[in-house]
């Protein structure tokens, strides 16, 4: 079973309850999306590993440590857009792959509608973003692609998810690790966390 983490950082907390909020626009959604993922990226890289260097400071040298592992970053279009920057700009020599999946909203399966797979992947680790973890059918079919693209290590980073969706990402790779800002209550009859924060896309973009 792949291990669950769940933030109670305040900082978390405090922005995710901003986010909630009905009357918070669009640029302030973005600006809490942007936010919330850095915080939640270094909980998730804790464990990269580094190369022992010295480095010279203006003062005579230092033991440093430099940063081994090569990173993926794999926004899943559209609401994982949001988290890119941020975590980019806290690596940025981060490969970064976009992977289209939209929900049948009769089925609530996933259907992948773009995937931008690397000439050759050489990656140590690939982190999927993508804001709400539902019903697991896009997360599984992240993972999917991304072991039959030659991924060895990957973890999923989203904002909120419901216990439905992180049983059916744990049952279906038990490797991933799985990191969230929030876990909420259930889904309802049409696949949307509650209480969550309604849908991660239209929100940023305006379109709801």
């Amino acid at each position: 079973m792949s291990e669950l983490y769940v933030s109670n950082h305040p900082l978390v907390v405090h922005k995710l309850s901003i986010l909630r909020k009905q009357e918070t626009g669009p640029k302030k959604f973005r600006e809490l999306i942007r936010e919330i993922a850095i915080l939640l990226a270094c909980e998730a890289t804790r464990d990269l590993e580094t190369l022992e260097e010295i480095v010279e400071t203006p003062l005579g040298n230092a033991d440093g440590q430099l940063l081994k592992e090569k990173i993926g970053l794999v926004p899943v279009l559209r609401a994982g857009l949001g988290m890119v920057e941020g975590i980019w700009e806290l690596m940025p020599g981060a490969e970064v792959w976009h992977i289209g999946l939209k929900r049948d909203e009769r089925t609530l399966e996933p259907v992948t509608y773009y995937a931008n797979k690397p000439v050759e992947p050489c990656v140590s680790v690939c982190l999927i973003l993508d804001p709400m973890l539902a019903t697991g059918g896009t997360a599984v079919a992240t993972c999917d692609l991304l072991k039959e693209w030659g991924v060895k290590r990957i973890k999923y980073i989203g904002l909120l998810g419901a216990p439905e969706g992180v049983k059916r990402l744990q049952d279906a790779h038990p490797d991933v690790s799985i990191y969230l800002g929030a876990l909420d209550r259930e889904l309802n009859e049409h696949g949307y966390i509650v209480p969550g924060l309604g849908d991660a896309g239209d929100r940023q973009f305006g379109t709801a």
